[in-house]
């Protein structure tokens, strides 16, 4: 016969609405209370309904999460982290992935809305004013974007794009290239803007804007080309994926990675470190990214009326390899390749 929240209420020595409480609003229980109640029912191995859940709180246990290409181990380590926090917290996931089609993600949101208590949208490529209107129809937490006063959990995309600049400068590199990412991404555009700011206090130094590109391989691909003809010594591209394709265009074409160019990507994806050569990178603990966004998420839905918080580590790291070296003192790329 399963065990019923009757029957830990009963071992337990407490009421059935504190059992609900402790699965449903744990944070309104005293500590000692709260874990007499999971150990009672981790003992008898209770597991609650949760469509009964539902129709008594009228939640559904469930959070959505939507990202803009699974396939992006970006986005697989923030969905990770996503799954992990909801997990502890007592949520499950529903996933979705809008495969980098801004005109999708309302339509997700929306069909989201009917199964889940709220929804965490990391790097939507929509814009303001949609964002803004699918928050007044669930509870929305966005990850790595930037929308009026909506909750975020931002990356300090000039804190990244600093370090990077800086270990090129470092290393001799005046005319430093970036290869952008989607027109649409907010990270694309804070890291271009970010690059900027940062050359203009360095009169010595040229930033070449490549463009925007698809935020693949493909996309490096297409840029390599472009890159050697703009005599840039060294590039900055907007995600790991898209220095990979720098990386095989540059081979392709007789060009020396670093000895003619210097490669710097963002996101330190695991992929990096066995590149050829391996890849320089500045990134952030994705699997934290992805924790802090269910904290908000989680914190938003069961205190509605206060502030969220979460205390992750989201700082930037410049891990070195070998696709950066000092720059040579010969005659431009242009004049070589």
């Amino acid at each position: 016969m399963a065990v019923s929240a009757r029957d830990v209420a009963r071992v337990a020595g407490v009421s059935v609405s504190t059992v609900s409480r402790a699965l449903s609003r744990p944070d309104d229980l005293a500590p000692e209370t709260l874990a007499k109640v999971l150990e009672t029912a981790r003992m008898l191995g209770y597991r609650p309904n949760p469509a009964a859940r539902g129709l008594i709180t009228g939640r559904t246990g469930t959070i959505g999460l939507i990202v803009p290409d699974l396939e992006n181990p970006f986005f697989s380590s923030v969905t990770k982290g996503v799954q992990a926090r909801a997990r502890a917290a007592g949520y499950g996931v529903v996933i979705a992935d809008s495969d980098e089609d801004p005109s999708q993600e309302a339509d997700l949101v929306r069909e989201m809305s009917r199964q889940v208590d709220g929804v965490v949208m990391c790097s939507p490529r929509s814009p303001d004013d949609v964002l803004a209107a699918l928050a007044t129809e669930t509870t929305l937490v966005l990850v790595n974007r930037r929308c009026g006063s909506l909750p975020a959990v931002l990356i300090d995309n000039l804190e990244g794009v600093r370090l990077a600049l800086e270990h090129l400068r470092a290393l001799g590199h005046r005319t430093i290239a970036y290869v952008g990412g989607p027109a649409t991404s907010w990270s694309n555009r804070a890291r271009l803007t970010a690059a900027r700011a940062i050359v203009a206090e360095h009169p010595d130094t040229e930033l070449v804007d490549l463009g925007s590109f698809q935020p693949y391989v493909s996309g490096g691909i297409a840029a390599g080309d472009l890159l050697i003809a703009s005599g840039a010594s060294a590039a900055l591209a907007y995600n790991d994926l898209v220095a990979f394709g720098l990386l095989d265009r540059l081979k392709q074409r007789g060009v020396q990675v670093p000895d003619d160019i210097s490669v710097v990507g963002v996101d330190n994806i695991p992929m990096s470190a066995l590149s050829s050569p391996a890849l320089t990178s500045v990134g952030i603990p994705l699997v934290n990214c992805g924790r802090a966004g269910a904290d908000v998420l989680v914190s938003l839905l069961r205190h509605p009326d206060q502030p969220p918080t979460h205390h992750h580590d989201l700082s930037f790291q410049l891990v070195v390899r070998d696709s950066t070296a000092p720059r040579r003192s010969s005659e431009s790329l242009r004049d070589t390749a």
